[in-house]
This record gives structure tokens, sequence and C-alpha cells, in this order.
């Protein structure tokens, strides 16, 4: 069954503890992701959902609450264009309950906007896609959802990965037609495979329609992937991970996105399904404007190390690597904030740069580099106070402040 809509929250009803009872929101003392001395403390005054001044700290501005950063790190609030679940809850349980769950459980480590990630299963109901699509732009307490992002169906069979053989199709137009009967304009990303037949078609479609033609999945060689390139793809799914890896021989697909400059790069940073050495090295080959650190987050996120199940199969997480009885990886319970700490540890790269891959980078793929993604006059109120770990203190979506961590934790 399908649950009833969230009702959206009025600020003005909201627990004044959360400091949600406010159209404006100053924080001073901040220092920026950008900023070219460390010393330069700022100030960001927000008004309703928008940044609408940046100031030095000692500016007389006023608000209706001001929080003092202490000379904290503020960043824009973290995208993750590739997250099936969290806090328990995946995309597939199809309820409203497993969004909202997914989206609180985001914002605790600094997500504010997301695509739900998921999968299709051809000749089935598929309400939990309809579900999303639903969802797409409502107030989920936390994270905003921001469409969706299907993994398939049209992919290659011998590098599904974790994907189940029922969620695989035919590159077919019709079956497209279907998907975007349940999606319409939330679908906003596509992992394909560019070497099946028919996927020249689907492409095409895709970009016809805004949405993002993604390369995974594939057992594609260079020349095909270079084709698909050309067919309109611009990014790819979990690069290196469920696609040949680089011979120097047979170059595969690989070679193909690092020569190719208009193509970003999703990239698991957690040192388990890539080597730090491979990180780096991908870093260096592409550079940090087309690097884009994702979770890949199952319902593991955010819970403790334990056994659990995902799509009706068994798994155990430990250190936040979950994996089938039989070894396979399915996806990472490592947090987006801790990715960008590992991609700074394991590439010496500025945090500004590690920070701009989970950031700037993802806003740019999905087309809204003039709204998120950047602290700046008109953009979207979100923020992100982080301690030099980058764990989280507090997180703002749309000028509301949706966590904030408790003082002593």
């Amino acid at each position: 069954m399908v649950g009833p809509a969230p009702t959206p929250q009025n600020p003005k009803d909201s627990d004044s503890l959360d400091g949600n009872d406010m159209t404006s929101l100053l924080i001073t003392n901040c220092r920026l992701p950008d900023a070219r001395d460390e010393a330069s403390l700022r100030s960001v005054l927000v008004r309703d959902s928008s940044i609408e001044r940046i100031a030095d700290a000692d500016s007389q501005l006023d608000a209706d609450r001001v929080i003092d950063a202490g000379g904290r790190l503020v960043t824009p609030g973290f995208i993750d264009v590739h997250i099936q679940g969290a806090g328990g809850a995946d995309t597939l349980d199809a309820t409203s309950e497993a969004l909202q769950t997914i989206s609180q459980t985001c914002v605790r480590f600094g997500v504010t906007s997301f695509l739900a990630t998921t999968i299709y299963k051809p000749g089935q109901r598929n309400d939990h896609l309809k579900l999303a699509a639903q969802y797409t732009g409502r107030d989920l307490g936390g994270a905003q959802l921001l469409g969706v992002h299907l993994e398939g169906p049209f992919i290659s069979p011998h590098k599904r990965g974790m994907i189940q053989p029922d969620c695989l199709g035919e590159a077919s137009t019709a079956i497209l037609a279907d998907i975007y009967t349940l999606l319409g304009s939330t679908l906003k990303m596509m992992t394909v495979a560019p070497e099946l037949p028919g996927s020249e078609e689907i492409i095409h479609t895709l970009v016809r329609h805004g949405a993002v033609a993604s390369f995974g999945h594939s057992k594609a060689t260079y020349d095909e992937t270079l084709r698909g390139f050309d067919m309109g793809i611009t990014h790819v799914t979990h690069t290196f991970n469920a696609m040949p890896s680089l011979h120097h021989r047979d170059p595969g697909p690989l070679a193909a996105v690092f020569e190719h400059p208009g193509v970003t790069c999703q990239v698991i940073t957690d040192g388990i399904h890539i080597h730090p050495s491979v990180v780096r090295l991908t870093y260096k080959a592409v550079g940090p404007e087309r690097f884009v650190t994702i979770t890949d987050g199952i319902q593991a996120l955010g819970l403790p190390d334990g056994r659990y199940v995902y799509n009706g199969m068994e798994y155990e997480c430990r250190s936040g690597t979950p994996r089938y009885k039989d070894g396979t990886l399915i996806g990472t319970a490592v947090t987006l904030n801790e990715l960008a700490a590992r991609l700074i540890r394991f590439t010496q790269c500025p945090p500004a740069e590690a920070i701009r891959t989970i950031t700037e980078n993802p806003a740019r793929v999905l087309g809204l580099g003039r709204t998120k993604g950047r602290i700046a006059p008109g953009y979207d109120a979100d923020l992100v106070i982080l301690e030099k770990d980058l764990s989280v203190r507090a997180t703002i979506v749309g000028g509301r402040i949706v966590h904030q961590r408790r003082e002593g934790v």
C-alpha cells in the first residue's frame, strides 16, 4: 500500500528547538571552501530558501536566527547521484516511510539532495518507481529527492553485479516507454550498456527528454564506448566497477573514459571498491572537474555492522562494506562525508577540491549548476557546517535546519 503523502512542514508551526520558525538565518564566523585565506571568516545570510548575501564576518546583518559556526567550514549541501537506500530503508520498499527514512538519514551526513537509485523489473508493477515519482520534490523531512537514477534494465547480463536477472531486459523502446509512463520527467539518469542492440535509440530518447545517459554495467570495447559517447552518453556509473579492466593491448572502456573530456565519472572512494592507488590514478586522469564522488549506498548506510536483506537476499556489512554470501560487493554503507575525507587522504587533494566532487560537480551533471552546488547569492540555501574531520555539525536544506548535532555528541 502506498501511504499518504507527508504533510509539508510549515516553518512557523515547527519546533523552535530546531530553529525552523524563521524566514532568515545568518551563519557567522564560517570558513568557505573557496576562500583564498583560510583565516578569513565570512557570514552567509539566508532568506527563505535562498542565499541572499555573503559578507565579512564582522558585517552587521540582521536575521531571525544566528548560528555562530566558530570558524568551522561551511560548504554547499552534498548531492548523492547514486544512493539506493539508508537507515534500514530502500527505494525498493515502495513506501513513503522508506523514502522519508532515506531522506532523514542522508542529512545526518551532509547530503541535502539525492537521486533515488534503483532498478526496473520488466513485466512487473514497479510500484516503487511510481512512489518515487510521486515524492520527487516533496518534503520528506530531510534531503530533497531530486528524481530517479535507474541502473538498467538495458545493461549487460555479464556485468550485472548485484542486479538480479529479472531486472534486465532488451534495449526496447516499448520498455522505455513504460518506464516513462511510471516516472515521466522524474527519470533523471539511466545507466545503459551501449554495446547492446537497440541502445542507440534508448540513449537518444533519454537525451531528448533531458535525462543523463550514463555508461555502466557494460562489456563494451574501447570503440563501442566511444560510439556510446557519440550517441549522447556523458556520464559513467561507478567507474571501474561492473566494466572491463584497463589492459595495455585491449584498453576497453576505461581508456575511452579517461580520454573523453566531456564525460564525468562517478567514483566510490571507499578504498574497497577501488584500491586507493587507483582512486589516485583516476583523480589525476580525469581531474577535479570531472570527478563525482558517490556512495552507491544501500540500506545499511547509517546503521551498525550486521546482517541485512536486500531485494530478498541476505548480506553482511562489515566496516561499512556490504557483501552477499558469495563475496559480491553490493554498494557501500560508507557515508558521503567520510568518502570525501578518504578522497583527500588517498589523493592529497585540497579539501575544496574534494568538496567540489560532492557539490558543484554532481549539480552540474544534473543540470542544476545555477541553483545548487555553490555558496553564492541566488543559490539554494542547502548548506553543511563541518568539523575538521568532515563530520557534520549541522545540515540546512532550503534554509531550514534539518539536522544539528547535539552538544557533547
